[in-house]
């Protein structure tokens, strides 16, 4: 893959995430606070001398926000990309996981719970290498689900038998 990229956005964003995260941003960020209260005496602590660096870190905090949010969806997206792949490329793990990050709060919350059920399962096992997944939660509810059918079925039939023979 290519990593030349001519989004000049792109490029910014990509440097201020990294040097702003870096040691050098931080001391320089201190060194300015520093002579900025050292510079109190010498301003006579005015309003104005507060002002300085208050609109300064507002202008930057409110500038941070926006490269912060950038990088953090591009991360997002590059970690869900990479579990994408391992879902995909293991032969046992569900498919139906891929891309779910699109579904809703109250959807995630039901496959939270699904998975907090497995774990319990697991943890009840007596075998750690047991496997569940949703796919075998499927085909054991499936199986469960016929196997009832045919029970109430059964269970309906022995009773127009019953009344049939009384």
């Amino acid at each position: 893959m290519s990593k030349s990229n001519g989004n000049v956005f792109e490029k910014f964003s990509n440097w201020a995430t990294k040097f702003t995260g870096s040691q050098t941003a931080f001391m320089g960020a201190t060194f300015i606070v520093i002579i900025w209260a050292a510079t109190g005496p010498l301003f006579n602590y005015s309003e104005t001398w507060q002002l300085v660096i208050n609109t300064g870190t507002t202008i930057i905090t409110f500038l941070m926000v926006f490269l912060i949010q950038k990088s953090q969806n591009k991360d997002s997206k590059a970690i869900q990309i990479k579990l994408n792949e391992l879902i995909a490329a293991h032969e046992k793990a569900s498919n139906r996981i891929v891309d779910i990050e699109d579904l809703t709060e109250r959807e995630l919350d039901q496959l939270h719970h699904f998975y907090e059920t497995l774990a319990q399962l697991a943890k009840d096992d007596a075998d750690i290498h047991t496997s569940h997944s949703i796919d075998a939660a499927q085909r054991n509810h499936d199986y469960k689900e016929e196997f009832f059918k045919r029970k109430h079925e059964e269970w309906l039939q022995k009773k127009i038998q019953q009344k049939q023979e009384s």
